[in-house]
C-alpha cells in the first residue's frame, strides 16, 4: 500500500455524522419520573391521613402545676338524670340556680373542682349545656364520672 515514493498515503477519516459534534449536552430535564413520584406520594398521604385522625393513642399534655393535688373538700358533684333533673351535692337545683351557685362557689374557693355525673341516656346537648355553665363560672378542674363496662346499670 505504499505509493511509488514509498510513503503511505495521508489518512482521511470518514465522517459519519457531518452536522453533529461528538459531545452534546442534555438541555431538557425529563419530569415524568418526578410526576410519578409526586402522584404516588399524594396517594399515600390521602390514604393515611384519615387513619391518623381517628386514632385514639393520646399523649396528655404536661403542665408545671399539674402536681398540685385537689382538696376533697373543694370538690362539688353535679348529677344529671335522663330527664335533665340536676342536683348539686344531692340538692335539687335548676339551671339558673346552678349557674349562680357555681359562680359563688368559684369566688369562695379558687381551686374548686367539679365532678359531673351524667346519666348514660342523657342527651349530649344537655351535658354540653352543663359544661358551658362550668366554663362561664370559670371552673377549669372538671371531671366526668364513669363506671367500668362490666358493671351493671346503677
Amino acid at each position: 500500500m505504499e505509493d511509488a515514493a514509498g510513503k503511505f498515503p495521508a489518512y482521511t477519516p470518514m465522517r459519519r455524522f457531518s452536522d453533529r459534534t461528538p459531545l452534546h449536552t442534555l438541555s431538557e430535564l425529563n419530569v415524568t419520573p418526578l410526576l410519578d413520584l409526586a402522584f404516588v406520594l399524594l396517594i399515600i398521604f390521602m390514604i393515611t391521613t384519615p387513619l391518623m385522625e381517628n386514632s385514639m393513642d393520646l399523649i396528655v399534655p404536661s403542665s408545671a402545676t399539674a402536681n398540685t393535688a385537689v382538696n376533697p373538700a373543694q370538690v362539688q358533684t353535679i348529677s344529671i338524670d335522663r330527664n335533665d333533673v340536676m342536683k348539686l351535692n344531692n340538692e335539687l337545683v335548676t339551671e339558673s340556680d346552678l349557674s349562680d351557685r357555681l359562680t359563688q362557689l368559684k369566688n369562695e374557693q379558687p381551686n374548686l373542682a367539679v365532678v359531673v355525673r351524667p346519666h348514660r341516656d342523657l342527651p349530649v346537648q344537655d351535658f354540653v349545656r352543663v359544661m358551658d355553665l362550668l366554663h362561664k363560672a370559670g371552673i377549669t378542674k372538671v371531671s366526668v364520672m364513669t363506671r367500668p363496662e362490666d358493671q351493671g346499670a346503677q
